[in-house]
């Protein structure tokens, strides 16, 4: 059971977490895929959620970086593209690149509709009831918009991959160490130690350095504990790229991994890893906010699920800082 399983409403549609979402940590002691080995650059962005106006600007920090460089998708890079044309270009743009399948693909993929995993986020209990019950719905009108050659696409997407940049290994998910849509990298539970104590035992299993993922919303890169004393290993959760994720800023963040330091005002946070050899940062995805504010509301009104659930967040950012994203062991 992975963290976030244990609410009382863990089998309602919304908050289950199906058994087919489920893989064990040590499949990440396999090797990178050759395409994701020896990589100078690694992009990882989680949280897109149908957000064109992101996506364009990813790709353009993207296309500055140089040396042997990958763009990893990892989940949720639809959400409010309910529009079928936005819904097939954000689609076809982001599988020009290597992804992952995050829950809202996964139950978007499958042929016979929704489940008992409703939206498939498996929410935790402190978000409240009418949040799951607008996912779920989400969810569905999202399904209208694909085809079935587009779920057929989803369905192939694999839940995890393998990365290595310079020395450092990855483990690349949606959720966390387990579950696709696990909450155990999620900053709420990495506050606790015995939590911490659970996920250094994963990154035991797994035979990596970190872990980069997304899901749960909010970023943090968090440390834990290194084996037998050595230099710690690293939760890197980028919250959302296609959502503000601070108090007063309007971006998006994308988290970076690479051999050189970030050249660009975009960097909101970072760190140092492997010995000092591997740069690792939360980097700015400045889209035109208000032009995403127009375009969200266009496709999500007023009394919409979406806006609903969405809306504070997309024009002020959550209530969270920035100075509390960046966590040492503890």
């Amino acid at each position: 059971m992975t963290a976030g399983d244990a609410s009382p409403h863990a089998t309602l549609p919304g908050r289950s977490c199906p058994l087919h979402y489920r893989y064990a940590p040590e499949v990440f002691r396999a090797d990178a895929p050759p395409q994701l080995q020896s990589l100078d650059v690694l992009y990882v962005v989680g949280g897109l959620y149908g957000n064109e106006l992101a996506l364009e600007r990813v790709l353009e920090l993207f296309e500055r970086e140089r040396g042997r460089k990958r763009l990893v998708f990892n989940g949720d890079f639809h959400w409010f593209d309910a529009d079928p044309e936005v819904f097939a270009r954000v689609q076809a743009t982001v599988l020009a690149h290597e992804a992952l399948r995050g829950n809202v693909e996964t139950e978007m993929a499958s042929e016979d509709g929704m489940d008992d995993a409703g939206c498939g986020c498996a929410y935790p209990e402190w978000v409240g009831q009418g949040v799951v019950e607008r996912s779920n719905r989400i969810l569905r009108r999202l399904r209208h918009a694909a085809v079935p050659p587009q779920r057929a696409e989803l369905a192939a997407l694999p839940m995890w991959l393998r990365a290595d940049v310079g020395p450092l290994r990855l483990g690349l998910v949606h959720g966390d160490a387990t579950s696709l849509a696990g909450w155990g990298f999620a900053q709420e539970h990495l506050r606790d130690e015995p939590h911490r104590e659970q996920v250094a035992q994963w990154l035991d299993r797994a035979g990596v350095d970190a872990f980069a993922c997304t899901h749960t919303c909010l970023p943090v890169f968090q440390a834990v504990r290194g084996t037998h004393g050595g230099e710690p290993r690293w939760v890197l959760n980028n919250g959302a790229t296609g959502m503000p994720n601070f108090h007063g800023d309007r971006a998006g963040l994308l988290t970076r991994v690479a051999l050189a330091p970030f050249q660009g005002g975009e960097r909101r946070f970072g760190l140092l890893a492997a010995g000092g050899s591997v740069h690792v940062d939360a980097i700015g995805v400045d889209f035109d906010a208000d032009a995403w504010l127009d375009r969200f509301c266009h496709h999500w009104p007023l009394g919409s699920d979406a806006h609903l659930s969405y809306f504070e967040r997309i024009a002020q950012g959550p209530a969270y800082d920035r100075r509390d994203a960046l966590r040492d062991v503890g």
